[in-house]
């Protein structure tokens, strides 16, 4: 791949701005909930970090995506819960500290599940160009690098001045939301041939995923007996991937990789909120029926 101000600038500063701002959110008491909730995050982890690359898996064999697409939808969705993930499951009534912890705790265990994944699909899918270029204690560093390093920052930066946080944080959320479009829009620019060459193709592909995940992930956490609002949570959650990380590391493979996760960005949004909307009015009735019922 041909180096670019893009991918090897732009891209990492804008994704480690929107996880400081994802720390600007988050507090210890976030990590600390996952004794508080076990059951929900473990089923919520378990949906983020195995069934939604096994089914980005799946999906990429059934539609025969060419290796470094089908490579660039597994990394897709061995990607953490997104930050907007949180503000939808707000919205639908859902869990919102449930959705808050698992967005912080995937987004720790992407060092580890990313790189792994990408690994696991590239020896599957790949070629010997895309084997490589792939480096996997590169691909670590960078992960730990983009991610782990900029949420620590925002999370301390909360713990040194909270009302100042508080303050400035709706502005840099709005910042934050810019950055995120401009990042898909640079990767569709960056390879819009080929994005346009293979959009039937992908968009077939994501939207797969973005469904299957969704609603696989809402019925395993009612089949686990969680509650409405917590099911919520992890399904949008699996709807709501950080395309960012996607798109950044992807980015410093082959921008081929960036394709699945730009076309997906273009209409998670759409599903899960519609998702959220329906939900909106389950949760809004439920909780009518207890507040009845006392």
């Amino acid at each position: 791949m041909e180096d670019s101000v893009f991918a090897s600038i732009l891209l990492p500063i804008g994704l480690a701005v929107i996880m400081t701002t994802l720390g600007l959110s988050l507090s210890t008491a976030d990590f600390r909930r996952v004794l508080a909730y076990p059951r929900g995050v473990a089923i919520g982890m378990l949906n983020l970090a195995l069934i939604s690359p096994a089914l980005a898996f799946g999906i990429a064999e059934l539609y025969g995506l060419a290796p470094a697409l089908a490579v660039g939808l597994v990394l897709l969705g061995a990607s953490p819960g997104g930050t907007m993930a949180n503000m939808l499951t707000h919205l639908a009534r859902g869990d919102t500290a449930l959705s808050v912890t698992m967005t912080a705790v995937s987004s720790v265990a992407a060092v580890i599940t990313v790189p792994l994944f990408l690994e696991l699909s590239t020896a599957h899918f790949g070629n010997s160009s895309l084997d490589q270029d792939v480096n996997m204690v590169g691909v670590v560093v960078r992960v730990l690098a983009i991610t782990i390093v900029p949420l620590s920052l925002g999370m301390y930066l909360r713990s040194r001045s909270p009302a100042r946080v508080a303050e400035v944080e709706p502005s840099v959320k709005r910042i934050a939301l810019i950055l995120f479009v401009a990042i898909v829009v640079g990767a569709v620019i960056a390879e819009h041939e080929r994005v346009f060459d293979n959009l039937d193709e992908v968009a077939l592909a994501a939207i797969t995923l973005n469904l299957a995940a969704m609603a696989i992930s809402f019925a395993i956490a009612r089949a686990a007996r969680l509650d409405d609002r917590q099911s919520t949570a992890i399904a949008i959650e699996l709807g709501i991937h950080n395309a960012v990380l996607a798109i950044a590391v992807g980015a410093s493979i082959s921008t081929l990789l960036t394709i699945p996760a730009a076309v997906y960005s273009a209409f998670m949004f759409v599903s899960a909120g519609l998702f959220a909307r329906l939900m909106y009015r389950r949760n809004g009735a439920r909780f009518a029926s207890v507040r009845g019922a006392d």
